[in-house]
């Protein structure tokens, strides 16, 4: 296989991926649940269900008419307890139901596999994904059905499944590939149909070469190997950034404010591809979910499948517990994820991983003035100049900030992660994004 890789930018961080070897484990038992009805990139679901109500495993419990939404699902049966406003990972407030579990696992009744999946036209396959509320499951949560239907005027020749998993400690998707490699390939399939794609390609990291020979042995024995092409990536962060991904691996470069099928490419994600399977063959909605649980806080490191809405507390607990010496919590990547206080929050769609660090891992740095030595510029992989959007954003000079390209900033972190001084660089280019893109609201009010 060859090795690809984008050329500028990136760092190495350590991988620590200590739970690599570790086979997924289903957390079976949970006693209730709290799902949140706004864990989607999109306007929120509202609630179909009320106080008392019963519910069975896999019933829609929250849905919207607004277009980029999600519909959310009941990952038990049970009974509901209460509608509230819970805080998720991300900070975002949401509504969320609480269910308590009545153990039976009574599957709605809309829950079935499907024998014609064959006969299934692109529309209904589209609707079926939409119908489960599956959602990007790499970390941003956009709504899928979404992102199968790109313009017309964009026609899309080719789709990349996401593989790479470049965050450190994260091995979700690795074990994924491993163990339901074929179900990965069904889902492949799925998206191509539904796309009209020439060509597919599966990005896989070469720290993860064994799970690339494992699909691509899956890939030949389907008969689908001159369509479906597995790629080893170089190991480097942020090789599975969408935009990275296809420079990588098409020499396709997407634009400054464009979107992968502004160069005919749709991304996928693994564990997307794998949510997809499970909905049109198993008939079964995104009601769970592969995560990682490590770190040095974590008594015993594990690749779980976790019901969606499952408390953070009670997965770790379910690890062996936690150590007394915590320094931070992480939902998510080392790189990318959420720092959190508490782990009274509940996993969502978008939850990779849970990590406690103690002071093994975690050293507490004084932040510094920056001595404009430059490693941010070289270390970005967008070809920015974090220095000067962090400058500008601490003074409040957003204009500024808009004309160093703060948007195209993926907030990766690998200026943050080089920086000598220990300076804030993501938090302060996520607030000039953000006061760039109210400031764009309103002037088009």
């Amino acid at each position: 296989m060859r090795i690809l890789t984008f050329r500028k930018g990136g760092v190495h961080p350590p991988e620590s991926k200590f739970t690599k070897d570790k086979r997924i484990e289903t957390m079976e038992e949970v006693e209730e649940v709290l799902v949140p009805l706004h864990q989607h990139t999109g306007a929120p679901a509202q609630p179909l269900v009320k106080l008392k109500d019963t519910v069975k495993k896999g019933q829609k419990i929250g849905d919207s008419d607004a277009k980029v939404t999600s519909p959310v699902h009941s990952p038990i049966s049970g009974e509901v307890v209460k509608l509230v406003e819970t805080t998720l990972p991300n900070s975002r407030k949401s509504v969320a139901v609480l269910i308590k579990n009545d153990h039976e696992e009574i599957w709605d009744d809309s829950v079935k596999p499907r024998n014609d999946v064959d006969s299934l036209s692109r529309e209904d396959l589209l609707k079926i994904i939409r119908e489960a509320g599956i959602v990007g499951l790499g970390g941003a949560a956009f709504p899928t059905h979404i992102k199968l239907m790109p313009p017309p005027n964009f026609p899309v020749d080719t789709l990349i499944i996401n593989g790479a998993e470049c965050e450190p400690y994260l091995t979700g998707d690795y074990r994924l590939m491993l163990e339901e490699g074929e179900s990965v390939i069904k889902g492949v399939e799925i998206l191509t149909r539904i796309l009209g794609v020439k060509k597919t390609f599966i990005g896989v990291e070469e720290n993860k070469s064994d799970a690339a020979v494992s699909l691509d042995k899956i890939v030949h024995s389907m008969g689908l190997d001159k369509d479906i092409e597995v790629v080893l990536l170089r190991t480097k962060y942020p090789q599975g950034s969408e935009k990275h991904l296809i420079k990588a691996i098409t020499g396709r470069e997407v634009p400054s404010g464009g979107l992968p099928f502004h160069v005919g490419c749709i991304v996928q994600n693994v564990g997307t591809t794998y949510a997809i399977k499970r909905a049109v063959y198993d008939g079964v909605p995104l009601i769970e979910r592969v995560i990682t649980v490590s770190g040095s806080g974590v008594m015993e490191p594990k690749n779980l499948k976790v019901r969606i809405g499952t408390i953070a507390s009670h997965v770790i607990e379910f690890c062996g517990g936690a150590r007394e010496n915590i320094k931070k919590i992480i939902f998510g990547g080392p790189m990318m994820g959420f720092s959190a206080y508490t782990l009274d929050l509940p996993v969502i769609k978008g939850t990779s991983g849970i990590l406690l660090f103690t002071d093994q891992e975690l050293i507490e740095y004084e932040e510094y003035p920056c001595i404009r030595c430059g490693r941010c510029v070289d270390a970005c992989p967008m070809g920015l100049m974090p220095l000067f959007i962090d400058g500008y954003s601490r003074m409040g000079d957003f204009d500024k900030a808009e004309e160093f390209r703060a948007l195209d900033c993926i907030e990766c972190g690998s200026c943050a992660y080089v920086c000598p001084s220990k300076r804030h660089l993501v938090q302060s280019i996520r607030m000039a994004k953000t006061e760039i893109i109210k400031k764009r609201k309103a002037v088009r009010k």
